[in-house]
């Protein structure tokens, strides 16, 4: 699934119900770490005439702007150098950064408490 109105964020999904969470997670994931100013969403008879996007399934999503804190806060831990090498390979193999990596892993563990 491409997201115009993000230049460069994406996401996918295996069935249409499950699209709104992966385009909130693709959101939150593409501004993390960055100030940013939420553009006004494209009009999609503009984006059609693109042509860009033919045979594409239109979907509009709202994103939950409260979880896009744009003010990173750094944070210093200590972590074994095993757990790092571990999470280093994991971030690269799933194109993530280790920053990215600790906030989904920190949150899937909240979520599921």
């Amino acid at each position: 699934m491409t997201l115009p109105d993000f230049d460069g964020c994406f996401s996918a999904a295996d069935d249409y119900a499950d699209l709104p969470a992966c385009v909130q997670e693709a959101v939150e994931l593409h501004f993390e770490g960055e100030a940013f100013e939420m553009p006004n969403p494209s009009d999609i008879n503009e984006l059609e005439k693109t042509g860009e996007y033919e045979g594409g399934v239109w979907m509009l999503v709202n994103v939950d702007l409260s979880k896009l804190d744009t003010k990173p806060m750094r944070l210093n831990v200590s972590l074994p150098g095993h757990i790092v090498k571990q999470m280093d390979d994991f971030a690269a193999e799933n194109h993530l950064t280790r920053s990215a990596l600790i906030v989904k892993a920190t949150e899937n563990y909240l979520n599921s408490h």
